[in-house]
């Protein structure tokens, strides 16, 4: 498969998810190096919209028409969890590259053959965790690494929302079944322990986790706590019946940073952080202008099929995140620390 002669990535979409049509094919849209060669939609009429708007070249009904296509050099997949596995495993066997949305996987041994598949293929996998690309992100991670609030110590995590009352109640959104890689811990808890393991620069040691489970088995309020090395602690809220949380802080020996309620997703508009001394109260608010990171996301990984530079996330390091979360999971259903 050859790549497209003016040096852009053209792309192929799996799903008009609302993920999909909301921020990443208007993101693909506007980039600088992809156009959006394909959707493919099992409900082609409601997709009238977005081919239009982000001019679409080729509307598919089946999923495999895409992967088929030779104009596509590489997949987003905004599927439903238990199916990133499968359709990643097809894309990459496909000959394209994938960038999948999170979590990458329904458990680390399926995210392990999905990076061992996209070694022999010879293509790039990425998860799709937007917020790393977002300037504010990246400024508070060279914060810490420079020793702007001494030593990290603390990592507080948290995404959490409250589903509409009639969807918890009927039961039949994919979050809410287990067998569709639902539950809050792996929907919404990625992020957490994401954010945790990427400002440490270290994987947990331990961990241990409690969890309120729906009516169909999966974990719609979780709590968690991971120890990493040199006495660093984390924890990880996920929540699919309180109200919204969206935040991170960073405690640290000599200060610490905290972030609004848009830590993950703070859209266009200009982002927030606060930087506290030790005994401060309220500390300093700074604001990062403001950047579409799901532009910034795809923009990095079209320069890293195009060999212009390579990939920030790792496949290997999604599968130590899906390693966490498996046992972050395990330990809520025990009650026991779990060891790493």
């Amino acid at each position: 498969m050859g790549l497209s002669p003016n040096r852009t990535v053209r792309w192929g979409v799996l799903g008009n998810a609302t993920i999909a049509r909301k921020c990443v094919i208007p993101a693909m849209h506007r980039s600088e190096n992809g156009r959006v060669r394909a959707l493919a939609t099992r409900r082609p009429e409601k997709a009238g919209k977005i081919v239009e708007e982000s001019q679409i070249e080729k509307l598919y009904d089946h999923y495999e028409d895409v992967l088929a296509d030779p104009g596509v050099d590489a997949v987003y997949i905004p599927l439903p969890n238990h199916l990133h596995h499968f359709w990643t495993l097809k894309a990459l066997r496909a000959g394209k590259h994938v960038l999948c949305e999170k979590p990458l996987a329904c458990s680390a041994a399926q995210a392990r053959e999905m990076e061992s598949v996209a070694s022999k293929a010879g293509r790039l996998m990425m998860e799709a965790f937007m917020y790393r690309f977002h300037p504010r992100s990246r400024q508070i991670r060279q914060m810490l690494r420079e020793g702007a609030i001494g030593k990290p110590m603390l990592i507080r995590a948290a995404f959490c929302y409250h589903m509409a009352e009639e969807i918890l109640h009927r039961g039949d959104n994919f979050r809410l079944k287990p067998e569709m890689g639902g539950g809050a811990l792996l929907d919404v808890g990625c992020y957490g322990v994401s954010v945790a393991r990427w400002l440490y620069g270290n994987e947990p040691v331990a961990v241990q986790a409690q969890a309120v489970y729906g009516p169909q088995g999966a974990d719609v309020h979780f709590a968690g706590l991971l120890r990493f090395p040199d006495s660093g602690l984390a924890t990880v809220e996920a929540s699919f019946v309180s109200a919204l949380q969206q935040t991170y802080s960073v405690i640290g020996s000599s200060g610490a940073v905290e972030l609004p309620h848009d830590a993950f997703i703070p859209w266009d508009k200009d982002a927030a952080f606060t930087l506290r001394g030790a005994a401060e109260e309220h500390g300093k608010v700074h604001l990062v202008p403001g950047a579409d990171e799901y532009r910034l996301m795809v923009e990095h990984f079209a320069r890293a099929v195009l060999a212009e530079q390579p990939l920030d996330i790792e496949a290997a390091e999604s599968v130590q995140n899906m390693a966490v979360l498996d046992a972050l999971a395990q330990a809520a259903q025990t009650g026991k620390t779990v060891d790493l």
